[in-house]
Formats: C-alpha cells, sequence, structure tokens
C-alpha cells in the first residue's frame, strides 16, 4: 500500500481504518467480523487507526486486541465532542475525554487529538438543530481560547502527537482556524463526489470541503479524507434503515446517475467512490468506514487499482452531482 506524510505523524497508509464500522456504528456487524476487520486492515498495510468514543465499542475494541501494545509503526487517532461548553470548562473536559479513551485502549498516547464538534463563528445561528448548538459545535472564541491551549498543553506533556480538528463545521468558521497560529496539525474533510456531508451538515452556506482541503495544504495541515461513499449513498444499495426524509436518503437517490455510469462501466460503484476520493488532490490519506472483511476488501483493492484515469473524473464531474449537493 501507497503511504504518504501526515505532518508530525511522519509516513502513514494512504488508508485509514475508521472506527465507526468496527465499532458497529455503521450498519451491521458482529463482534467476531469486527475484530477480524481490525486484523486484517494491519495486515493489509494498514497503519493508522482514526478512533472516537461515539463509534461505541471501537475503542474497547483496540483495548482488547492490543492489550496496549500496539504494533510496531501502527498510530492511533482519538476525538472529543466538546460543543461549546461553559467558559473555563474545555480543558478539563478534553483532558477527561482523552483519559477515559487511553484507559478503553489500554494506551498511554494517541498520535492525534481531534477537536470532533463543529465550529461556529459566535452568534451564528445553524438551519438546522440551532436548539442543540451548544452539544455539537464549538464557538471560535472557545476555540481559540481555550481549545488551542489545551491541546498545546497536552502535546507539550506527551499525551497526544499532534492535535486536529473535524472540518465539517461552518466554512466560515473552518477556514480561519486553519490559518490560525497555532493552527491544526491536522484536518478531516469530507471527500466525495457530492461534496457532501449528508445528515451531518446543519448549516445553509455552501460547504466548500475542496476549498477547506485546499486551504488546509496552503496553510501546511494534513488532511484526512472522511466519508467517501457518504454514509452509503454511493454504494449500491444502503445497508441500514432510513427515513425517508433523511439528507442521507436524498443524497442516495441524488446519485442515481452514477449508480447508472458505474454499471456502464461494469464496475462496484462503493469502488469507485473510493477511487474517485482517493483520485481528489489534497487528501493525503482516505479514512474508510468499512464494518467487515468483504468492504475492507474491496477498499483495499480500490486503493491497489490507483487513481481513476482523467476521463472517467471526467465523466463523474459531468453528472453535476457535487454543485446539487452544495446548495
Amino acid at each position: 500500500m501507497k503511504s504518504v506524510t501526515l505532518g508530525p505523524l511522519g509516513q502513514v497508509s494512504r488508508l485509514t481504518l475508521g472506527g465507526g464500522g468496527i465499532g458497529q456504528l455503521w450498519g451491521e456487524t458482529t463482534c467476531d467480523e469486527a475484530l477480524a476487520t481490525l486484523t486484517g486492515a494491519l495486515d493489509a498495510g494498514i497503519d493508522l487507526l482514526d478512533t472516537a468514543p461515539m463509534y461505541l465499542n471501537c475503542e474497547a475494541f483496540i483495548g482488547q486486541t492490543f492489550g496496549g501494545r500496539l504494533p510496531a509503526g501502527v498510530k492511533i487517532t482519538t476525538k472529543c465532542g466538546l460543543g461549546t461548553p461553559p467558559p473555563g470548562e474545555a480543558a478539563r473536559r478534553l483532558t477527561a475525554s482523552l483519559e477515559a479513551s487511553l484507559a478503553m485502549m489500554r494506551l498511554e498516547r494517541v498520535d492525534v487529538f481531534f477537536l470532533h464538534s463543529n465550529l461556529h463563528a459566535d452568534g451564528y445561528a445553524y438551519a438546522h438543530g440551532n436548539d442543540r448548538l451548544d452539544a455539537m459545535s464549538t464557538s471560535l472564541s472557545i476555540y481559540r481560547d481555550e481549545v488551542v491551549p489545551a491541546f498545546e498543553a497536552l502535546k507539550a506533556q506527551g499525551r497526544i502527537g499532534a492535535w486536529g480538528i473535524t472540518g465539517i463545521g461552518v466554512p466560515s468558521a473552518v477556514l480561519p482556524a486553519l490559518a490560525d497560529t497555532p493552527k491544526p496539525d491536522v484536518v478531516q474533510v469530507i471527500s466525495n463526489l457530492l461534496d457532501s456531508a449528508g445528515a451531518l451538515r446543519r448549516f445553509a452556506e455552501p460547504a466548500r470541503p475542496r476549498d477547506i482541503a485546499a486551504a488546509a495544504k496552503a496553510a501546511g495541515v494534513s488532511v484526512m479524507g472522511i466519508r467517501a461513499v457518504q454514509a452509503g449513498a454511493l454504494t449500491a444499495a444502503v445497508d441500514r434503515t432510513l427515513s425517508p426524509n433523511s439528507p442521507d436518503r436524498a443524497d442516495f437517490t441524488r446519485a442515481g446517475p452514477f449508480r447508472e455510469l458505474c454499471a456502464q462501466w461494469g464496475e462496484d460503484p462503493a469502488a469507485i467512490a473510493h477511487r474517485y476520493a482517493l483520485s481528489m488532490p489534497n487528501i493525503d490519506t482516505l479514512v474508510l468506514g468499512v464494518k467487515n472483511r468483504h468492504e475492507l476488501a474491496q477498499c483495499v483493492g480500490a486503493e491497489a487499482e490507483g487513481p481513476l484515469d482523467p476521463a472517467q473524473m471526467a465523466a463523474i464531474d459531468g453528472l453535476g452531482l457535487a454543485a446539487a449537493a452544495a446548495t
């Protein structure tokens, strides 16, 4: 598997194993299959594991599988869904979240600790779910005054190797954060042919994930691509029940022309969606949401086949799906 440089982490695999699938968050899978997928990913050359407390059993599986001793060369991340706490509380909550994750995984440190909340400007109002703003999103003032100093302190203590942000929040807040000093070491950015975060998007302005990835690289911030198949919208069939008005269901419907194009090519949509994401500029490593060995093998195969050729990229872009999703 190809490797890339991910900031202070040095060389990592082109694919990252995400924790949602193996944590049993994304569709049905068994404990045994999740653990087999975890070890299978390492056997395939994946050496970066992306975990979070919200990924259900993921961190427990890490602790169970490795017993506190990650294989040589394997790196790991975790996250904290901080929201916007009362003033003066951010550092305590971040530290408590990290300590809980370390205890669950039986580790002494992680390589990257992410702010898992969206970012918003002070006084911002979300188009959807604004009543949950303080739970799901972090204000720029708290981020700059408390979160960044807390991350820098944890790094100085050796408890984290680097820190990052989840770049799916309001672009007018994410982009300034990437230009700040200190700036994140890593940012996670939506990387799919729809340019869509689906149900995770709660703001009305254009999402601009490609602009965010480009700005990150220009600022020297490494980029982890996420949601290559957009919660199943870019697969042959969604493998979980979605309500009729779900944004992810709407994305699946919108992606119909993409599935038709893949059928003409004789290709599986999920494999092509992953190759598309791996062909996008500014994406260092792509996080997989796989939940079983079959899905893992498909993604590893997609990476081995390499980027799509320019004609294929043009054909997909010519469908106009990204522009449709951006509005």
